[in-house]
């Protein structure tokens, strides 16, 4: 394993620091530092977020928990603030790894997740493994189950040299982020958030590979590991789960979260009709004192 690391350690948040006030911490891992927020006291809460985003996502809820709570926000390795190894198993199986040795090494028993995105697979890849460890469980548009349908604009960005160009050359996925994942036009500093760990082709690695693990076919080294999570989400089957969905997404459509539903028919959900995937931007004011109060409702 290439244990280059080319994205640097630390970055200037100076520009964001009024929409990301919190201090970060970093775990090393085979190939690099894994860096995540670890805020306030109490019972543990685990966010994860998903692709081409990273925990500045989750910043308004940081915020809002962390007086009650214990919020741990971890940046995926090749994500946010965490090292972007060049030469680096991006997969699946690495990244619930990863969280696993997080959760471990903060010595964490019981925790409560929210997942969106990729973070859904990966916290639920987790989950399903420890399902003793999980209390409360929060989806934000996310899956952890396998579907047949990609849609055509992320389709064409696992083509070979047209995604590495689009991706890591002219950061498409992360700057078409910033408008096809939102209803609301995104204001230009909280755009500036999104996009400041992703400045270079090094920097947008862990992107590109993100989108290339998408398994579409059985023959994906991905396809099974989805498909076992899947089987296994009956294990949580009695956790509290609170759904919050964005109507409006084009990715993870409302026939996810009817999957959702159907594995989980004792869920609690709320579709936000005008929000889109990045469900925490378009419908933060409704959605973060729901996740909140569900959250604070403790055993």
């Amino acid at each position: 394993m290439d244990t280059t690391l080319t994205a640097p350690a630390r970055y200037n948040l100076a520009p964001i620091r009024e929409l990301y006030p919190f201090h970060t911490s970093r775990m090393a891992l085979a190939g690099g530092a894994l860096s995540y927020v670890d805020e306030g006291a109490g019972r543990p809460v685990v966010l994860v977020h998903g692709n081409p985003t990273w925990s500045f996502y989750y910043r308004r809820l940081i915020a809002a928990l962390r007086g009650s709570r214990r919020v741990i926000a971890p940046d995926h390795m090749g994500c946010g603030l965490s090292d972007k190894p060049q030469r680096y198993p991006y997969t699946l199986s690495t990244h619930i790894e990863n969280l696993g040795h997080l959760i471990d090494h903060l010595g964490l028993d019981t925790v409560d997740l929210v997942v969106h995105d990729w973070g859904g697979a990966i916290g639920m890849g987790w989950a399903t493994r420890n399902p003793e460890r999980v209390g409360r469980i929060v989806v934000l548009n996310t899956a952890a189950f396998l579907s047949p349908r990609l849609p055509l604009r992320i389709a064409v960005c696992r083509y070979p040299l047209f995604g590495d160009l689009a991706v890591r050359g002219l950061n498409g996925f992360a700057l078409a982020g910033t408008v096809m994942a939102v209803e609301r036009p995104m204001d230009p500093a909280v755009r500036r958030g999104y996009l400041l760990p992703y400045g270079s082709w090094a920097e947008r690695v862990a992107i590109q590979r993100f989108v290339r693990d998408i398994p579409m076919s059985p023959g994906h080294p991905t396809w099974a590991v989805v498909d076992g999570i899947d089987r296994e989400l009956r294990a949580l089957r009695e956790k509290p789960m609170l759904i919050l969905w964005g109507g409006k997404d084009w990715c993870f459509t409302d026939n996810f979260l009817a999957g959702w539903l159907e594995r989980f028919p004792a869920a609690e959900a709320v579709r936000f009709d005008q929000a889109g995937h990045y469900v925490l931007e378009d419908a933060h004011e409704e959605l973060v004192p729901r996740a909140v109060r569900f959250l604070g409702a403790l055993k």
